[in-house]
C-alpha cells in the first residue's frame, strides 16, 4: 500500500512588540552585563517600528528556533525580559548582580574592596564597667620560678597526671579583684570551674567561657577572663596579636553587644607599639569577604558593635599618642584587608586593568603622599621589557606595569624598592599545570602584599624614606601569541633568556621589574615578594616564607621585621654552584634549572637583574599566602610595611651609633 504522507510540523505564532524584541536582543547573558552593539541595533529597530506589531511564524523544529547572539549560553527568561531597560541604561536585573564582573566582550575594569569595620577601638584611663554590654578582664597567673615552669611543662606532656594534679586556687588582683568583689566572687568561681584549661591565665590569649550576670531592670551583663601569661614574665612574640584576635573573636561571638570594655593589668604597658599591635590584630581579624556572596550567605561580623574601650590599669600618660597608635593599627589592618581582597578575587574580576585601577585608588586616597604611574604596552616596549611582555602576550588584557611612589615630608634619607609578583592567574602556559590550577588566582600574592603595604604606608606616613612599590601585572595564559618553550626573550638589561618552561613565568616578569627599580629609579635597597616556587613550600611548609639574599645586613633587617610582625620567614642558602643549572646552549641564561634546588635556582636567576653590590632580597611567600581553611591570609603586608617604615629610622640609628 502507498505510504501515508506525514503532516507538516505544527507551527506556533509568536507576536512580539518591537520594544520587547529590543529587550531580548539587549538582555544580559550569564557572562554579559550588556552587549552595547546589539542593544543599539535593537533600539534603532524599536524606533523605526515604533509600536508596530511584528508577527513571526516560528517552526518548532530546532532549525527554525529563535537564536539571539548570546542564546547559546542560556535561554532568556520572562523575568529577564521584563526587567530589561528600554532606554539602554542599567536594568533592574543588572542592579541585582552581586558584583561587577566581565562582559562577554570586555574584561572587568575594577575590583571592589572590603572595608574595615566602623566599630571604634579607643583607650581610656577610666571606664565604668556597668556601662558596657561585654566586659573582658585581663588576668595574669602568679609568678613562678624556672623549676616550677619546667615541672609544669613536664606535667602538660604527661596526660595521665592531669586528673591527679591539684587545681590551682584562683588569684585575682587589681581591677579584676575589684570586679570580683562587686560580683560576689563570681569571677573567682569562673576561674575555679575552668582551672585545668585556663590555669589562672598562664597562657596569653586563653579565655574562660562567658559569665552572664542578670541585672534587674536591664539586660544581662557578660564577663570573660582573658589570660595574659605569668606575672613578671615578658610577653612572647605574637602574644599581642593573639590578644587582639581574641578581643575581635569574642566581640563577634557575643551577639547584640554594642559596647565592650577591656581591663588590662599593669603587665600590658599601653605604649605606642603595644596599642598598634593589638589594634591591627583586632581590626584585621574582623575581615569577611562578602563581595561575592548574596542573601543568607553574607557573613557579617560584629554587626551591633559600636565601641571597644581598652582601659589600662596603670592609666594613660598621653591620650593623643594612644589614639594615634590605635589609628595606626587600623591603617595597617586596612592594608591587610586589601592584600586579602586581591588574593581572594577571582580572575574574571581581577586582571591587569582592574589591578591598575586598584593602584590608582591607593594613590587617590593617600592624601597626595603616593603618586601612581601606570606603564602600558608601548611604554614597556620602549624600555625593552621583553621578558615581562613575553609573558603578557598570553593575557586577555594589555600589560599594566604599576609603579606607586611614596614620598615623605621633609628630608629623604633612603630610597627603597619593593616589588611584587603580579600574575593574576597562572595556567602554566603551554607547560600547563597538572595540579593546583584552582588556586592559581593566588599567584598575585606578592603584588597583593606590596599594594596592601603601599596603602598602609600612605596612611602611616613614615619619615625619611622614599618607597617605590612595583608590580608587572599580567596573566600566564594560552593563546596564539603566548610564548612557548624554547622561545628566546630579551630583558630590559639586555640579557637573553631561553624559556625552558613556560610555568616558570613569574621570574620573567620580575626580571624587568627589578631592572626598572635598580636602573631607572636608582633604589638603594630592593626587596621582592613572590609566590614563586612549590619547592619553597616543600622546604618550609605553608606558614614560613623563604628569604634569599647575599647581603647580611639586609638579612638581619628582614629577620627582625619578621619576628616583630609575626610574618614568619627563614633565610635560605644561595648556593652559587647551582648557577650551572641555568646555563643555556643558545642564550645568556635559562629561566629554570632542574627539579632539585628549584627555589635556590629561582633566586639565582633573579640576581642577574640587580646590580651585584646592591642589597637585594628575594622572599618566596608561596606557602603562607593562602590557607585552605580561610583563603587569603594577608601575609607579607605587615612585613613590607614595617620594613619600609624602619628604613628612615635606621639611618638615624646608624648616625647616632657613629
Amino acid at each position: 500500500p502507498p505510504r501515508r504522507r506525514r503532516p507538516p510540523p505544527p507551527t506556533m505564532r509568536l507576536v512580539l512588540r518591537a520594544a520587547t524584541l529590543a529587550a531580548m536582543i539587549g538582555a544580559a547573558s550569564p557572562f554579559s552585563v550588556r552587549t552595547p552593539t546589539f542593544a543599539r541595533s535593537a533600539a534603532r529597530a524599536a524606533v523605526a517600528a515604533s509600536s508596530a506589531r511584528v508577527e513571526t511564524d516560528l517552526a518548532t523544529s530546532a532549525a527554525a528556533s529563535v537564536a539571539s547572539p548570546a542564546s547559546h549560553h542560556r535561554p532568556y527568561s520572562s523575568s529577564a525580559l521584563s526587567m530589561a531597560s528600554s532606554d539602554g541604561g542599567e536594568s533592574a536585573a543588572d542592579k541585582k548582580r552581586p558584583f561587577k564582573t566581565w562582559t562577554f566582550d570586555s574584561p572587568c575594569t575594577a575590583m571592589e574592596w572590603n572595608e574595615v569595620t566602623s566599630a571604634s577601638l579607643t583607650v581610656a584611663a577610666e571606664f565604668d564597667a556597668d556601662g558596657a554590654d561585654l566586659v573582658i578582664v585581663g588576668v595574669t597567673a602568679p609568678a613562678k620560678d624556672e623549676d616550677e615552669d619546667k615541672e609544669e611543662e613536664e606535667d602538660e606532656k604527661d596526660e595521665n597526671d592531669e586528673e591527679d594534679k591539684e587545681e590551682e586556687p584562683p588569684v585575682l588582683t587589681g581591677k579584676a579583684a575589684e570586679l570580683d568583689d562587686a560580683l560576689g566572687g563570681a569571677l573567682s568561681d569562673l576561674m575555679s570551674e575552668n582551672s585545668k584549661a585556663f590555669k589562672n591565665g598562664a597562657k596569653a590569649g586563653s579565655v574562660t567561657p562567658t559569665l552572664r550576670v542578670a541585672v534587674p531592670g536591664s539586660k544581662a551583663k557578660r564577663y570573660i577572663l582573658l589570660g595574659l601569661g605569668a606575672e613578671g614574665k615578658d610577653l612572647e612574640d605574637g602574644d599581642l596579636t593573639k590578644i587582639g584576635k581574641v578581643l575581635a573573636s569574642k566581640c563577634n561571638a557575643e551577639k547584640k553587644v554594642k559596647t565592650c570594655a577591656v581591663f588590662l593589668p599593669p603587665k600590658i604597658v599601653p605604649d605606642s607599639s603595644t596599642l598598634a599591635d593589638v589594634s591591627s590584630a583586632f581590626y584585621a581579624a574582623l575581615y569577611s569577604d562578602n563581595r561575592y556572596r548574596t542573601g543568607a550567605k553574607v557573613k557579617k561580623l560584629v554587626e551591633d558593635l559600636e565601641t571597644v574601650t581598652i582601659v589600662p590599669e596603670g592609666g594613660v600618660e598621653d591620650a593623643d599618642a594612644a589614639s594615634a597608635s590605635v589609628a595606626a593599627g587600623r591603617n595597617l589592618a586596612a592594608g591587610i584587608f586589601l592584600t586579602k581582597d586581591i588574593v581572594n578575587a577571582p580572575h574574571n574580576v581581577l586582571n591587569s586593568e582592574s589591578l591598575a585601577e586598584t593602584a590608582e585608588r591607593i594613590a587617590a586616597e593617600s592624601g597626595g603622599r603616593i603618586t601612581a604611574t601606570i606603564l602600558g604596552k608601548e611604554e614597556c616596549e620602549e624600555r625593552g621589557m621583553g621578558a615581562y611582555l613575553g609573558v603578557a602576550r598570553g593575557s586577555e588584557t594589555d600589560p599594566r606595569f604599576i609603579h606607586l611612589t611614596y614620598k615623605p615630608e621633609g628630608e629623604i634619607k633612603k630610597k627603597v624598592g619593593v616589588i611584587g609578583k603580579g600574575l593574576l592567574f597562572d595556567t602554566g602556559g603551554y607547560n600547563i599545570k597538572t595540579s593546583m590550577m584552582v588556586l592559581m588566582k593566588f599567584d598575585c600574592g606578592g603584588a597583593a602584599a606590596v599594594l596592601g603595604a603601599a596603602r598602609a604606608v600612605g596612611a602611616l606616613a613614615p619619615e625619611g624614606v622614599e618607597a617605590h612599590f612595583i608590580v608587572a601585572a599580567c596573566e600566564n595564559m594560552i593563546n596564539q601569541k603566548a610564548m612557548v618553550p624554547s622561545d628566546i626573550l630579551t630583558a630590559s638589561n639586555g640579557k637573553t633568556i631561553e624559556v625552558d618552561n613556560t610555568d616558570a613565568e613569574g621570574r620573567l616578569t620580575l626580571a624587568d621589574a627589578l631592572v626598572y627599580a635598580d636602573k631607572e629609579l636608582g633604589c638603594e635597597s630592593i626587596i621582592e615578594l613572590s609566590t614563586l616556587t612549590g619547592a619553597c613550600m616543600v622546604s618550609l611548609g605553608k606558614q614560613i616564607a623563604g628569604v634569599w639574599t647575599s647581603d647580611d645586613d639586609l638579612a638581619k633587617q628582614l629577620e627582625s621585621v619578621s619576628k616583630d610582625t609575626g610574618d614568619k620567614s627563614w633565610r635560605m642558602p644561595l648556593a652559587k654552584e647551582y648557577n650551572d643549572q641555568l646555563e643555556s646552549k643558545i642564550a645568556d641564561i635559562k629561566n629554570c634549572g632542574t627539579r632539585y634546588g628549584g627555589a635556590i635556582t629561582a633566586a639565582l636567576f633573579l640576581e642577574n637583574f640587580v646590580s651585584k653590590k646592591k642589597p637585594f632580597a628575594h622572599i618566596d611567600i608561596a606557602g603562607p599566602v593562602w590557607s585552605d581553611k580561610s583563603g587569603a591570609t594577608g601575609f607579607g603586608a605587615r612585613m613590607v610595611t614595617e620594613w619600609v617604615s624602619r628604613q628612615g629610622r635606621e639611618e638615624e640609628e646608624e648616625k647616632s651609633e657613629d
